[in-house]
């Protein structure tokens, strides 16, 4: 491997495990800590409505970097495949971090904030519930993806 590419592939693996990092954060700590913030501030002074903005606005920041991480997997990944360097586990696992952060970036996340513009009422509706529920599974599944690509990735580099 040459010593650019050596480089590109440290820094791309950096960001992976950064990423992968704000996604389990982002689940794992922030989500369970805005949404028992009674358990934290000693009583109820935000809504359930009111922590869903918060969060919303945690993963709307979230969303450049899952842009940031889909435009180097496409051109790092795609680079590779160029080069002849393919596999089927490799390709899948770009393929599924590609679709679910975009489907998160620019199907899920501008659903939530257009429902949560129209009001707490709206983020009770059935609608709402099953957009989160498949927001929540999008994003599990990226998180994973993610995991799966990184683990190739150290696999190769490691030959």
């Amino acid at each position: 491997m040459k010593k650019p590419f050596r480089i590109a592939t440290m820094a791309y693996l950096i960001w992976l495990g950064a990423m992968l990092g704000a996604v389990l954060y982002a689940g794992a700590v922030v989500a369970p800590v805005i949404f028992h913030s009674a358990k934290w501030l000693g009583s109820d002074v935000l809504s359930r409505y009111q922590e869903g903005l918060i969060m919303t606005h945690n993963f709307v920041l979230l969303s450049y970097a899952v842009t940031a991480t889909l435009i180097a997997v496409f051109l790092y990944e795609g680079y590779k495949y160029k080069m002849g360097e393919r596999d089927k586990l490799t390709s899948i696992a770009a393929l599924l971090v590609i679709m679910t952060g975009a489907m998160f970036n620019w199907y899920y996340l501008p659903d939530i904030v257009t429902m949560q513009l129209a009001g707490p009422e709206m983020t009770r509706s059935a609608t709402f519930t099953a957009v989160h529920k498949g927001s929540e599974l999008d994003f599990k599944i990226f998180a994973f993806a993610i995991l799966l690509l990184m683990i190739q990735n150290m696999r190769k580099a490691c030959k």
